[in-house]
């Protein structure tokens, strides 16, 4: 990552003004993946890599964007708002929400650089989209709340990136409070902060090295067969809305109504909704090997059922539980990324050491690994 003290230097040269500092962390998922665009629950918490903004207002209609880690500059007005597949498109997606909402914007002078790693499961696009929209709401006054701007990086992502994403990604980066994770209600958009006591424990994140893209990944066709599902069980019970409706019973007696892979995808979605409610109560009542269990048994429901892992992701949890890890799983939307392990903190270095030797003679590429902080949400430097 570039220093602020550099980038400060660069905004000076480059837009001949000094700039704001804005802050937007990405997130961990502890466990809840795929419940939060089918109205379930999610735990999720914002952790200590992030993207550093500098913004200022241009005083004209012109965005001009600089992405420093990839060495790209481009530029786009308030009335050439298009989708396309770039990551300009985010930020595009992001101003033109704004502008539906009949907030008063002008243009922005804005360079950007991340420790989060693109591709690993940590949710760079939602930060992204997330920090640039806390920066719009601030710079112009337009007075918009948390929630608003989560919707809105959420807007960005399905109108823009083509991502049916859900609400949770953002609601975290922008809405997690430092050393707590939450229980976030993606039907009410409502949330609760739950204790940490971590106390022995912490979390590692092992990258598989393997790049995932969510709008080419097959994350679409997930949520298709979900809403099949519900479409499909309504018709029996008008009272379904999503698959917060509906119990794994009414699931089971409903399976000859479906065809298999749409079943396996809901059963997944029901499991994981309850699975994620009992985790809350085993982290409540700080019981971390009850929490374990349940993450490795979303990391299975997640590879055999909703069929969103990979080899290397498999690999990775079962040496996880041939090592006693007291919990392991694929973490975020699949395909590659990270998995996340609740692990002793006397064993980490042991153990990536382990984990690093055998990984490379399996796959013959080193994993990468993180170990993460809770944070607060997005916020801005104040000098």
């Amino acid at each position: 990552m570039v220093s602020q003290d550099k980038i400060a230097s660069l905004f000076q040269e480059k837009f001949k003004q000094s700039p704001r500092w804005f802050v937007a962390p990405g997130r961990i998922n502890l466990i809840g993946e795929h419940t939060d665009y089918n109205e379930g629950f999610v735990m999720p918490a914002a952790i200590d890599k992030h993207f550093l903004f500098a913004v200022a207002p241009n005083h004209t209609s012109q965005f001009y964007l600089t992405a420093l880690d990839l060495n790209e500059s481009n530029s786009f007005s308030l009335d050439s708002l298009q989708p396309g597949s770039r990551w300009i498109n985010y930020l595009m997606g992001v101003v033109d929400s704004f502008l539906k909402r009949g907030k008063k914007i002008g243009g922005l002078s804005c360079i950007f650089t991340s420790t989060i790693p693109a591709g690993a499961g940590l949710s760079s696009s939602a930060a992204l989209c997330s920090g640039f929209g806390y920066a719009l709401n601030e710079i112009f006054g337009c007075g918009l709340s948390r929630l608003d701007l989560a919707l809105i990086a959420q807007e960005a992502e399905h109108r823009f990136a083509g991502t049916k994403c859900g609400i949770m990604d953002m609601y975290a980066s922008l809405l997690s409070q430092e050393g707590s994770v939450m229980l976030l209600d993606c039907r009410s958009n409502q949330h609760q902060y739950l204790p940490v006591h971590f106390d022995d424990y912490e979390f590692l994140l092992i990258d598989t090295k393997v790049k995932h893209s969510l709008n080419t990944s097959g994350y679409n066709d997930r949520r298709e067969a979900c809403e099949e599902g519900v479409r499909i069980l309504k018709k029996e019970k008008p009272a379904i809305n999503s698959l917060r409706d509906v119990s794994e019973a009414a699931l089971v007696s409903g399976r000859s109504q479906l065809n298999e892979n749409v079943f396996r995808k809901c059963l997944y979605v029901v499991q994981e909704i309850s699975r994620t409610l009992k985790a809350a109560e085993h982290l409540r009542s700080n019981e971390l090997k009850k929490f374990g269990e349940l993450m490795y048994q979303t990391h299975w429901g997640l590879s055999n059922d909703y069929e969103v892992s990979c080899e290397e992701s498999d690999w990775l949890v079962r040496w996880a539980a041939e090592n006693k890890v007291a919990g392991a799983r694929q973490m975020g939307g699949g395909f590659g990324g990270c998995t996340i392990n609740l692990i002793k903190k006397e064993l980490v270095s042991p153990l990536k050491d382990d984990v690093r030797k055998k990984y490379f003679a399996t796959f013959k590429k080193e994993p990468e690994f993180y170990s993460v902080h809770l944070t607060q949400g997005v916020n801005e430097l104040k000098p």
